[in-house]
């Protein structure tokens, strides 16, 4: 029955089970998460090599002109080392590790889940899913505030993939507005793409312009219509507020709106 059982195991029947339990659902990039997990043996003693999670999103990629999705491991965290799983032996483990900056937020249903994983010598290693929601940073949250006090209303957000923009990952999150009334008759769109860092936020401002004449017929159809630029905004420009942000953002979008 022994060696039945623990061919059984191999299989994933009778193996072990894992379940992670955060001590919250919700997060800001930067931020410290905290939970256990939690192990129940199953029917044979097992060797366990590693405890680890692995946080996950997905970004979209065009390839043939068609949109292709893929799954990306932002970090991966070693919750425990090898130890000896007894039969029906029920563990619990803590950990605590920084959720990365480059996280992106949980807006228009962007996925970000921890997957935790045994790492079993010859055996379906289980594993256990866990959406989180990320909020955005607070630097974050001062931009949105500064364009929303400008008139721009979002639209929606992606994470498509961009690795000269991802600093470090392979893509960029999105942020889309529809125009405000002020640039209604030029600014087709605004784009938002932003990178944290401790000491402030880069947000890339992209305006997608309305077509006006001849030039802006010919600048539509060969994809010229499209303008950006690059800001930076310190702890020192975030601590002054919205309308200080705003008046930045304002100036560009004036500038390449033209």
């Amino acid at each position: 029955m022994s060696f039945f059982n623990k061919m059984l195991a191999k299989v994933g029947i009778g193996s072990a089970e894992i379940d992670t339990l955060l001590e919250k659902v919700s997060y800001v990039p930067g931020e410290t998460v905290k939970g256990v997990v939690r192990i129940q043996g199953g029917s044979v003693d097992q060797e366990i090599e590693s405890i680890y999670i692995q946080l996950m999103t997905r970004y979209i990629r065009e390839q043939d002109d068609r949109k292709v999705e893929y799954s990306y491991t932002l970090a991966k965290f070693n919750v425990s080392e090898g130890l000896l799983l007894r039969s029906g032996e029920k563990l619990e483990i803590p950990f605590v590790f920084p959720l990365p900056l480059e996280t992106p937020v949980t807006y228009n249903r962007q996925p970000v889940w921890l997957s935790t994983g045994l790492d079993i010598e010859m055996s379906i290693d289980p594993t256990d899913h866990d959406s989180i929601e990320v909020q955005p940073h607070f630097y974050m949250s001062a931009i949105f505030e500064a364009v929303e006090y400008l008139g721009f209303r979002y639209k929606t957000s992606s994470c498509e993939h961009a690795t000269k923009l991802g600093r470090g990952v392979p893509f960029v999150q999105e942020f889309e507005y529809y125009p405000s009334t002020q640039f209604a008759g030029r600014v087709k769109e605004l784009e938002l793409m932003m990178n944290l860092d401790e000491d402030g936020i880069h947000v890339l401002v992209e305006v997608d312009r309305r077509a006006r004449g001849l030039n802006g017929f010919f600048e539509q159809a060969f994809n010229l219509d499209e303008r950006h630029a690059r800001l930076y905004f310190d702890r020192a420009d975030i601590a002054q507020g919205a309308k200080h942000i705003a008046r930045q953002i304002e100036r560009v979008i004036e500038e390449q709106s033209r």
